[in-house]
């Protein structure tokens, strides 16, 4: 842990040079890059930003990176971290490998020289906490570095390597805590990024941070954390907020989850434990029932819920951009194996909310089995991830003190082919499960699924050959690029050649962009839906 504090101290080091365009002099050592620079822009791939989790590192803090002697070659992605993908998941990994020896993260920068002082965007990779790696082509840094910019992607620790608690970590922590060393990770890079990446050509005091899911749900709570709030000077999420996806858990709870994995993985005390080789775990892990690993309420990271961080301003102070898509969950979440039918959605959100249902009942009130279609889409997409976004936006909107730009991600993504060699898809119907006893899919509008914008955001289509991207995919990518390396320049998505973007403010009607082939500022129609759920979910 005296890394960390040590870092943060350390954080406006002296600048390092910068020396020939291929190779780059960092704090820990030289790099070299093998690949020739593409259109303008150098990359570097599986730079160390702390020393291997392994052994007695497992389940602590990350240390600082070890110097190395000589030239270390950067033209390779690092190993991704441990984690399990079943079939159908969409990842698609350049890593080397995977390993517990798996902290390393990449930098694309389109400066000549140590001296350009650029934007610098730090993107985090989604996955639930679960699976994910900073080499997805998606999150590829190559297109945004063409705009004039030093682009960085992190991996970290997931699922139980990432995030498990025990009473034993906790005790023999410095800081009392447990748990959440995968968002340690992410703080130990951008403590590397501050330290390190004026010698790309970036500036460091120009950082955003942003990332989608699970990514975005970091990108809340490190605006949220004392040890990292400093860090940055801009955020963007994408469809996430730790508020209401995936909240801390008490730590008491977390040590108590840890506690019933040990016990079913056979394991008396936490030596044991970290006796076990990775692939023990990791099987261990996939074993255990009722046993997921996510993030804490440690008590170092992270003191209380974001919600009481935010509402006091005790976050960071800067511009956010976030918002969700059109289809994050989908209707046949709410209404079960019924009817498209208004008695069928009255029923569901009486489930959910029981005496609190009332305000939820009229807000999504609807009378045909269209309306139902929308409204148990919209319901849907809340409960899984956008109410927490909205909730994010709503509250960093009053108490941020700098402005909020909010969007709503419409355009459908082309139909899956598939990997590369990968045999045809079958005919079977989307969201079929084939099985006959499976309820068929509802009927209705398509929207934009959870994830499809980030390919579009990052200028990535092309590096994605899974679909069949029309002209029209291409222009939305070109105007949502657009607002995003705005943002990430100027604090502000506006610029010359895209539909102006108001901020998010109560007297404009908290006026959202709506991203779709026909790009427009709206007013945040479903506002009462949010404020209902809002209410329904108080004090839960």
């Amino acid at each position: 842990m005296r890394f960390l504090v040590a870092a943060i101290v350390c954080c406006t080091a002296a600048v390092v040079p910068a020396l020939a365009a291929d190779r780059v002099q960092t704090a820990n050592g030289l790099l070299e890059s093998a690949a020739a620079p593409k259109i303008g822009v150098r990359t570097f791939k599986g730079i160390p930003f702390a020393q291997p989790p392994v052994g007695e590192l497992r389940w602590r803090e990350p240390q600082p990176p070890r110097n190395w002697t000589g030239t270390r070659n950067a033209d390779q992605f690092g190993p991704r971290c441990m984690q399990r993908t079943g079939p159908g998941a969409d990842y698609w990994f350049r890593s080397n490998g995977m390993s517990e020896d798996c902290l390393y993260l990449n930098v694309w920068t389109s400066a000549k020289s140590g001296d350009e002082k650029l934007p610098v965007l730090v993107y985090i990779f989604g996955g639930g906490f679960q699976n994910g790696d900073g080499s997805e082509p998606r999150y590829d840094g190559e297109s945004m570095a063409r705009q004039g910019m030093v682009a960085v992607s992190v991996n970290y620790r997931t699922n139980i390597f990432g995030f498990f608690a025990h009473p034993e970590l906790t005790k023999e922590s410095p800081h009392h805590a447990a748990g959440n060393y995968g968002l340690l990770d992410q703080v130990a890079a951008l403590q590397w990024v501050r330290k390190n990446i004026a010698a790309f050509g970036g500036d460091p005091n120009r950082v955003t941070i942003a990332g989608e899911s699970a990514g975005s749900i970091a990108v809340s709570a490190l605006m949220a954390s004392p040890l990292s709030k400093d860090l940055m000077a801009g955020a963007i999420g994408e469809s996430g907020a730790a508020i209401a996806s995936l909240p801390p858990q008490p730590l008491p709870e977390a040590e108590q989850n840890g506690v019933k994995f040990a016990t079913a993985a056979g394991a008396a005390n936490l030596a044991a434990l970290r006796a076990m080789n990775a692939g023990q775990i990791q099987e261990a892990a996939s074993k255990a029932q009722g046993v997921r690993f996510s993030t804490a309420m440690d008590g170092y990271f992270l003191s209380k819920s974001l919600s009481a961080i935010f509402e006091a301003g005790e976050q960071a102070k800067i511009p956010l951009l976030q918002g969700s898509n059109t289809q994050e969950g989908a209707a046949r979440s709410v209404l079960g194996p019924a009817d498209a039918t208004p008695e069928a959605l009255s029923a569901a959100i009486t489930r959910f909310y029981g005496e609190k249902a009332g305000p939820v009942l009229k807000a999504y009130a609807a009378k045909t089995p269209e309306e139902v279609y929308e409204a148990a889409t919209h319901l849907a997409c809340a409960r899984f991830i956008s109410y927490g976004t909205w909730k994010w936006a709503d509250l960093q909107a009053k108490t941020g003190s700098k402005p909020v730009y909010r969007y709503l991600y419409a355009r459908p993504r082309p139909p899956y082919l598939g990997m590369p060699g990968d045999p045809p898809p079958t005919s079977a119907p989307a969201g079929s499960t084939g099985k006959a006893s499976a309820p068929p899919p509802l009927q209705g509008p398509r929207g934009a699924a959870h994830s499809a914008e980030i390919q579009y955001a990052m200028g990535n289509l092309e590096l994605d050959p899974r679909y069949t991207w029309e002209p029209a995919d291409r222009e939305v990518s070109k105007t949502m690029q657009a607002y995003f390396v705005n943002f990430i320049k100027t604090g502000n998505p506006n610029g010359p050649g895209v539909p102006n973007w108001p901020a998010y403010r109560a007297d404009n009607n908290y006026q959202r962009m709506r991203i779709d082939a026909k790009s427009q500022a709206e007013p945040e129609v479903d506002r009462a839906r949010y404020l209902a759920l809002d209410a329904a979910t108080a004090d839960r």
